[in-house]
């Protein structure tokens, strides 16, 4: 009798629990939010003719060597001018384009 009442107290907990055991699928619904992406501004278009070699070398895909040359060329009338220095080509000019002032 009383193994009985046990029993049916653990089917009743059992039954209970059912429902988060083995939850039945359902649909869901997925919310996505859209990150917003920063981009800083661009900076101060740098001078050729008055950098130091600190600010040349901050320019995108400007090394220290790239930057000595650049300043050993000086003056410049352009910003074309740049093809003059050796390292320089047309897609690194591009580049430079929007960070650099003759």
């Amino acid at each position: 009798m009383v193994l009985g009442y046990l029993f049916a107290v653990a089917l009743l907990g059992l039954l209970s629990l059912w429902p988060k055991l083995a939850p039945r699928p359902h649909p869901v619904q997925v919310e996505t939010w859209v990150e917003v992406s920063f981009q800083p501004p661009a900076p101060e278009p740098v001078s050729l003719n008055q950098a130091s070699l600190e600010e040349l070398m901050e320019l995108p895909g400007v090394g220290p060597v790239l930057a000595q040359r650049i300043v050993e060329g000086r003056p410049y009338t352009r910003v074309e001018d740049l093809l003059r220095v050796k390292g320089i080509g047309p897609k690194t000019l591009e580049r430079l384009r929007p960070y650099v002032r003759p």
